[in-house]
């Protein structure tokens, strides 16, 4: 397996680098008969897109989805359907510099140990630019989903060490964070303003919820539903860590404590985070990914060049200062895909 092909039923490929002609998705298995149009694909891909200002790259890439195939009269024909981005505003140029150093906190120097060969211009086919291809693939999940009352939505918790204190989701829309505290939002903007002064970066938490996912949806022992949300999430490049419901404060409770109490209304908390035994239990599901700093910053580091030699970096360029907000739709696309992977498997067993 060359790693670049995701799911069982759904299955998704994605293509491309950062600064070459274009980037895109083969998304194979998808349903026939579903109703899909680029401006399904393109509104989570807009919130996605870079050049927005904030903390964000000034990188202005529209991002506009083409449907190459799969699709007649406004349908899914269930036959792959090809989805392409083309590259507008790459400045290869500006990665002159980089060809021969390893840029700290990057894959530069993991990806020349495993191909001998990498694409200096902008991480290549490891820049998060790939990501966009992830979106754009999850939108089509996303109307599976849609149609089986299934909703999934992502927002912030945390950044550069702000917390939000509350879960208010109709206040997602009021700030560039999509954060559900609007008074935290405020906060983390102050402080992505007093790092981009500094040269540096922020990560942050960002929180994944499922909605109307049926009971029983998931595999047991060695393909259980949360390894697999575990192991999507942890694909998307910025992100170092996941955890379930309770995750690891889990560890400092006691099993009284932890344990979801079942009543004839359901379960009486959620510590599970939706999932029991690695099947669904028709609760929401609630994962929490931890999200690394931006590497690329413009403060002077150690490196190495390709003669082993100890060098200065400062990389600068058109960087985010946080993978926060942009994260988010790639983090619902990562879920959406997995979600929809298991479901078509639940389907394929009569379930």
């Amino acid at each position: 397996m060359a790693g670049n092909t995701f799911g069982r039923v759904f299955r998704v490929t994605t293509w491309g680098e950062s600064h070459g002609p274009a980037i895109g998705a083969v998304i194979d298995g998808c349903p026939p008969g579903l109703e899909l149009e680029a401006a399904d694909i393109q509104q989570d891909l807009d919130r996605r897109r870079p050049g927005r200002g904030g903390g964000e790259s000034p990188r202005k890439e529209p991002d506009r989805v083409e449907i190459l195939s799969g699709i007649f009269e406004g349908r899914t024909t269930g036959t792959p359907i090809s989805l392409v981005i083309y590259n507008r505003d790459a400045r290869s140029r500006a990665y002159d510099h980089l060809q021969d150093v390893f840029r700290p906190g990057h894959g530069d120097l993991t990806y020349l140990k495993k191909y001998g060969i990498r694409d200096h211009r902008g991480g290549g086919r490891a820049s998060a630019r790939e990501t966009a291809a992830r979106v754009a693939a999850g939108a089509v999940a996303r109307k599976v989903l849609t149609a089986q009352g299934i909703g999934v939505i992502a927002y912030t918790v945390a950044l550069g060490g702000v917390n939000a204190s509350e879960r208010n989701l109709a206040d997602i829309a009021s700030n560039r964070l999509r954060c559900p505290d609007p008074e935290a939002a405020a906060q983390m903007e102050e402080r992505i303003d007093v790092v981009r002064k500094q040269g540096d970066s922020l990560g942050g938490i960002v929180e994944v919820r499922v909605t109307g996912c049926p009971a029983g949806l998931g595999e047991p022992v060695f393909d259980k539903l949360d390894a697999a949300l575990a192991g999507a999430l942890m694909s998307i490049g910025a992100v170092k860590g996941v955890e379930i419901g309770a995750g690891f404060k889990a560890a400092e409770m006691l099993g009284s404590e932890n344990n979801d109490a079942i009543t004839p209304d359901g379960y009486r908390t959620n510590n599970a985070g939706g999932i029991l035994a690695g099947i669904a239990s028709g609760e929401a599901i609630i994962a929490r990914v931890a999200v690394k700093p931006i590497p690329s910053i413009s403060i002077e580091q150690d490196t190495l060049n390709l003669e082993n030699e100890p060098v200065k970096i400062k990389v600068g360029g058109r960087h985010d200062i946080s993978a926060i907000p942009r994260i988010i739709p790639v983090c619902e696309a990562m879920v959406c895909l997995t979600v929809t992977d298991y479901l078509l498997r639940q389907k394929a067993v009569g379930g």
